[in-house]
């Protein structure tokens, strides 16, 4: 009895293993489930060829277009005047910037003055008796003289001997000393050639102020220049009286400007060229950084693209019946963030926007917008 129930149990347990395999080999056996084809959606645009401004980025900090660097061609001590000498002082056309203690100068000139004036005064009785007939002339002129005024000039010489007997009793060389040394004391005050502003002050009242000093800086207020340098690739581009526009750093101000020169030479070191851009603007001060963006020409036929979409080899991804593809073409300009493109075809489906691991041949799904006024590349960039 024992002998059967320990075979009935084998053969049980021989039939249970058979179906536990055959269990296991059934699971194994089972179809993987087939992944879905992931397409991905895409941005495109359609390409429409048009005259495209090329726009050259630059920048420079504003000079003053006039401005007077001051300097003493005498010596003396600086008088205080009506306004003082400081930084920000405004001064009007005409008006004393640093007037110069000029007494002990003025003196000797006076003196020079009185010299010329008795020289002519002991020639009249030979003139009375030798030239009659200009004698009440250089009486006249006597009459006028003033020595607290700027002499007169000498009264014109009408004959050779009325020339040679002037000039031999030293008249003419003493009246152009006289006026050698009225022109140096005009020196000793400096006045504004312009009305305008004092952005440096390098003495104060007081101060004992020496030949070829330098006594500070004057500039007129409200018209500036702007100093940019350029490659040497855009000489040919810029034309004068061509408009910029302007932006401060944070670009929260905008302002207009022109280019009013262009260097006629490239700088052998750096290969730049020089352009010079005015912009006048009440707001703006002298120093202040600004960013330009110069319109040097048009391109026509052309289309620009953010320059991420360019392929190495002069490529660009095109989109075909849902399908990526690869099409040549040909670069004109490359800015920071841009590139003008021609050689494209209107009505090309472009990408709009990167796709990382695109390759040609790839499956795609156009994105569109059901907007009729904006592109897809104008809403990108919202």
């Amino acid at each position: 009895m024992r002998k059967i129930i320990l075979s009935l149990l084998g053969v049980l347990l021989i039939v249970g293993a058979y179906f536990l395999g055959q269990i296991i080999i059934e699971k194994n056996n089972q179809k993987r489930p087939t992944p879905e084809k992931v397409v991905k959606t895409v941005f495109i645009d359609r390409v429409q060829n048009s005259n495209v401004n090329i726009i050259i980025p630059a920048n420079g900090s504003l000079v003053a277009k006039r401005r007077v660097e001051l300097f003493s061609e005498v010596q003396g001590v600086f008088k205080a005047g009506s306004k003082l000498f400081r930084p920000g002082q405004e001064f009007r056309s005409g008006e004393t910037l640093i007037g110069i203690d000029a007494s002990e100068y003025y003196a000797s000139v006076q003196s020079a003055k009185s010299n010329l004036y008795n020289s002519i005064a002991a020639i009249m009785p030979d003139l009375r008796l030798d030239f009659p007939e200009v004698y009440s002339k250089w009486q006249s002129y006597l009459n006028g003289f003033d020595l607290n005024n700027s002499i007169p000039k000498l009264p014109a010489m009408t004959s050779e001997k009325e020339n040679f007997f002037i000039t031999g009793r030293g008249i003419v060389s003493n009246y152009y000393s006289v006026k050698n040394l009225e022109q140096r004391l005009a020196k000793y005050n400096i006045k504004a050639p312009f009305s305008g502003i004092l952005t440096e002050a390098l003495v104060t009242e007081g101060s004992l102020i020496r030949n070829g000093q330098k006594l500070g800086e004057f500039i007129f207020p409200g018209v500036y220049e702007m100093e940019v340098a350029l490659s040497k690739a855009y000489a040919s581009l810029l034309n004068v009286g061509e408009k910029v526009e302007l932006n401060n750093i944070d670009k929260t101000e905008t302002y207009s400007g022109v280019v009013t020169r262009v260097n006629g030479s490239i700088d052998a070191t750096t290969q730049t060229i020089t352009a010079f851009v005015e912009v006048k603007n009440e707001s703006l001060k002298e120093g202040m950084y600004l960013e330009a963006n110069l319109n040097a020409k048009q391109e026509p036929n052309a289309y620009e693209i953010n320059r991420n979409l360019m392929l190495d080899g002069e490529q660009i991804f095109i989109v075909r019946d849902s399908i990526l593809d690869i099409i040549d073409v040909q670069p004109v300009y490359f800015s920071d963030t841009k590139v003008v493109l021609k050689n494209i075809p209107n009505g090309t489906t472009i990408l709009a926007k990167p796709i990382p691991g695109a390759y040609a041949g790839m499956l795609v799904k156009p994105f569109t917008f059901n907007v009729n006024e904006e592109t897809n590349q104008e809403k990108l960039n919202k």
